[in-house]
């Protein structure tokens, strides 16, 4: 099976609203962020989708993570982006989310949320880069997918 078959056949275990959702996220920051190396990791909690310069976590700008009600998008240096509508939550020292609610996806905002999250990191993103697909981890265990 090859790696998107895999991430697919990790994206139909959700609900097809969420499904749906989880990939209309990936497509929008694929095409944000060419060239992105993407890890998957199907964990216990989330299925996580990330997208960075290599296939250290630590060259990631940001993730889609699936959970059973809502996606969200995961942005590196969360606390220090610019973030005028205030869309980001959490308290991480890190990373900080926006919930892929309604027409947000669309935003102008979230846009310039990952873009400043892409001129953040320390290991940029080339645009000519393969792109490749790495499943990273299954876990054994995992929550169901669906509500």
């Amino acid at each position: 099976m090859t790696p998107q078959e895999q991430l697919d056949g990790f994206i139909d275990k959700y609900t097809p609203e969420i499904a749906a959702t989880i990939r209309r996220a990936v497509a929008m920051v694929a095409a944000r962020l060419p060239g992105a190396t993407v890890l998957v990791y199907d964990n216990y909690n989330a299925l996580a989708i990330a997208f960075g310069a290599s296939e250290k976590m630590r060259s990631t700008v940001c993730s889609v993570a699936g959970y059973p009600r809502w996606v969200s998008l995961f942005l590196s240096n969360g606390p220090t982006l610019p973030d005028p509508e205030g869309l980001l939550e959490g308290e991480g020292g890190t990373v900080r989310h926006v919930k892929l609610i309604g027409d947000r996806m669309d935003s102008p905002a979230v846009a310039a949320l990952i873009d400043a999250a892409a001129a953040s990191v320390a290991l940029p993103i080339d645009p000519a880069g393969e792109g490749r697909l790495i499943i990273k981890s299954i876990s054994a265990k995992q929550r169901p997918r669906r509500p």
